[in-house]
Order: structure tokens, then sequence, then C-alpha cells
């Protein structure tokens, strides 16, 4: 079910994109120039195609090269001491926080909130609380579902709640069938085996989500098209790049989740905790323990690969029809499942107070244009890195050298560095081209 999901969300975004220019995830933001321009020519069949077949044939191969280097990249993950593991996640924290968000002043701040709920309950080693303000409750630290719900869930309805307009949306009809010409498949495959190729490694690596490969990709095509003329004004390689890049990257992603533990998104990380709840720990061994549930969740991304391409094509018009429920009664609806969501999970008023007040702060977040990401994976990583600094010291009796001391660790180090001062580095070359 999950795999379904996972992949359902990278598609689903699109045709929000396409029909209303309004993305429905990050990854699809490059997607609505291009799609929806298509739209308004009366082409949306042909862009709804071409994203649902470029996201079919990206997700496929994908998936396929997820199943050949996931276990090998375990079996290498297995020699990786406890000092390199906190490289790693720094290295995860450093580039998800520098390459998301309008600033890495932005990105760190983000990041610095969530690894301060990730502290809030019990010391690890001596048990005392930390951060609970005489809370019994929260001694047992705050559960990450409740927290994911409510930025999410809670915090995108309060902030298009606060731009609330009458005025219905304008859903621009589709007219024919989600069907490509033979010139539209000619003009289409390349781009979706070079979004493909731009957006698996970019899912590997903490590259910040899938709005960076989707963003290359789409400048990829721009400069490769024999239709220049038509980038702005409904270019079907702007759609077809991207949205081949967008699922590649979620297959992508999912190499340092099952082979590492390590979520490069925010997608990967609910994953993460999906896994968690059934007490199911992603990481080196996991291809040892559970075996089984590994290939079958391999098997299971591309059973829902093909049931996407099959459902939606014909489907479209259906779903469509979600977007002319009344905004009110959605918002109320996202709203109170988020709420019982939050109650259910252990029974606990605590974790709907805390959905209430992490639902504000993504509001907060949407309003100044801090980026999420680095938000969740402070909160589930930061557990885990305080955890992997403390077995480093322990093991080197307190040696702080040993946390720079392996090959490994330095190239990570050297790698976390270039992360920090590239964009420095850019941001003041252009600075300094506009003031020329």
């Amino acid at each position: 079910m999950f795999a379904a999901i996972y992949y359902g969300a990278m598609y689903g975004g699109s045709t929000t994109s396409i029909l209303l220019n309004t993305p429905g995830e990050s990854g699809s933001v490059m997607t609505a120039l291009e799609g929806n321009k298509m739209a308004r020519q009366g082409r949306a069949g042909a862009a709804l195609a071409t994203a649902a077949i470029g996201s079919f044939i990206a997700g496929t191969i994908a998936t396929a090269i997820l199943a050949f280097t996931a276990p090998s990249i375990a079996d290498l993950a297995i020699k990786v001491g406890a000092a390199d593991y906190v490289a790693l996640m720094l290295l995860a924290f450093t580039t998800v926080s520098s390459l998301l968000g309008s600033s890495q002043i932005r990105g760190f701040i983000a990041l610095s909130v969530g690894l301060v709920l990730g502290l809030v309950g019990a010391d690890l080693q001596s048990g005392l609380a930390r951060l609970t303000f005489g809370n019994m409750s929260a001694v047992e630290g705050i559960e990450t579902v409740p927290v994911i719900v409510a930025i999410f869930a809670l915090g995108e309805a309060l902030y298009i709640a606060s731009r609330f307009k009458k005025v219905g949306w304008n859903i621009l009809p589709m007219k024919g069938k989600a069907l490509m010409t033979r010139d539209d498949v000619k003009r289409s495959w390349k781009p979706w085996l070079r979004g493909t190729a731009i957006g698996f490694p970019l899912g590997v690596i903490p590259a910040g989500g899938s709005e960076v490969p989707t963003f290359l990709s789409y400048a990829v095509e721009k400069n490769l098209t024999k239709h220049p003329e038509e980038f702005g004004h409904g270019a079907i390689e702007g759609v077809a790049g991207p949205e081949a890049a967008n699922n590649a990257n979620a297959a992508g992603a999912l190499v340092p989740l099952l082979a590492l533990g390590l979520p490069t998104s925010a997608t990967a990380a609910v994953i993460l905790v999906a896994f968690q709840t059934y007490q199911i720990q992603p990481g080196p061994t996991l291809f040892l323990t559970d075996g089984a549930l590994v290939w079958t969740l391999i098997a299971s991304l591309f059973i829902g690969n093909t049931l996407l391409l099959i459902l939606n094509l014909p489907l479209v018009r259906l779903w469509v029809q979600l977007l002319k429920v009344p905004r009110p009664y959605l918002f109320a609806g996202i709203v109170t499942f988020a709420l019982l969501g939050s109650y259910a999970l252990n029974t606990s008023t605590f974790d709907v107070q805390v959905a209430i007040a992490i639902g504000i702060v993504g509001f907060l977040f949407r309003r100044y244009g801090m980026p999420i990401t680095p938000l969740i994976l402070g909160l589930i990583l930061g557990p885990n890195l305080e955890l992997q600094f403390r077995r480093a010291l322990q093991i080197s009796a307190g040696d702080y050298g040993t946390l720079v001391a392996s090959p490994l660790s330095k190239v990570i180090y050297l790698a976390l560095l270039i992360v920090i001062i590239g964009p420095l580095v850019w941001n003041f070359k252009k600075k300094l081209a506009i003031k020329k």
C-alpha cells in the first residue's frame, strides 16, 4: 500500500499542475510551466498522457536499478562505522538545508526546530527528562506521525484557507482523451530517458528532494529542444522531462533509505516512519533480517507503477471532479481527519495538542517561505545522530578525533564543506554580475 501511495503522490501533483496551474507537490512545479500552457491550447490530454507515460517509464527503469543496487550498497554499509554515520547524517542535514528554501539561513533554522523537537523526552543514556517542562506525557518524546500529519495537512490547510477567496478555482476543461500523437511521442521519448538519468542519481544522494532534478531536467530540455520558441508557451518536452525526473527521483530516494536508513526527502521520511510504526528499521541489516519484506516492497513498486498508468489515463476525468469539492468542506475534512489520526495513534490528547501546535508552525513556515523538509529530517534523524555520536565517542574512549579518522568520513566532510561554500560562492558571483 505504501509503495502505491508513494508513486501515486509523485504523479498526482501533475494533474493539478496541468489543469489548475497549482502544483500538488513541489516536484510538479516545473510541470505547471508548460503543462498548463498546453491545457490552455486544448492539449490537456497530451500533457496528462506524457506525464503519466513518462512517470511509468522512469519509475520502471529506476525501480529496476533500485533492485540491483540497493543490496550491494547494503553490503557495503555494514562496514560503515558509527563515526561515518555521523558524517553521513550531517551531510544529509546540510545538503537538504542548503538546497531547499530561499536561503541557507532559513533552511538551517528549520533544521534546528526539527532537532530541538527530536530532543524532547528522556535522555538516551541517563533517562533524565529533556525539554518536557514538567509534562509527563512528553517524557516518551514527540511522536513523528502527529508532527508529519500536522505540518503537511494542517499547515497546508491553514495556509490555503488564509488565502481563501469565494471565487472558484479556474479548472481548465480536458478536451478529448489523454492520448498522444505520433509527433508527441517522438518529442517525448528522449526527455523521458534524460529525466530518468537525471532524477535517479539525485534521489540517491541528499540533493534536496524532487525540486532539484525537475529544475535541472527542465533546463536540459530547454537547451536541447529543436523548438525553443515553444518553451514558455506549451512545449511538451517541458512536461515529459521533469515528470520523468520526478518519478525516477522517488525511486532513487529509496536506495539510501533501504540500505542506510537515511531519508533524503520528506516523502522518504514518511516512508521511514511507516516502517518504524511496524518496528522495522531500514538500514544495512534490513536485507538480512527482513529480506522478504524488502523484495515485496520493490515488487509492489513495479505493480503500483503499472496500475498508475492503467488507472490514471482512463480515469483522469474522475480525479478532476475532486477539484470541484467546495474548499470549505475540503479544508474541514482535512483538519478533522488529521486530528483524528493524531489522536488514534496513542489515544492521547497530548498528540492532538502537538498536532495543533505543529500545524500552526507549518502555517508560519509556509507564510514566511521556510522549507519543511529540514524540520522533518531533523526530527527523525536527530535522535539517531545523537545515538551514533555517543557510540563513536564510547568506542574511542572520548577521542573526538575518531569522527574524522576514517577515509570515508574525510571524503564526506569535504563534500559537506563544498555544499556549504558552493551556494555562497554562487550567490556572490551572481551579485557581482548584477552590479556589472
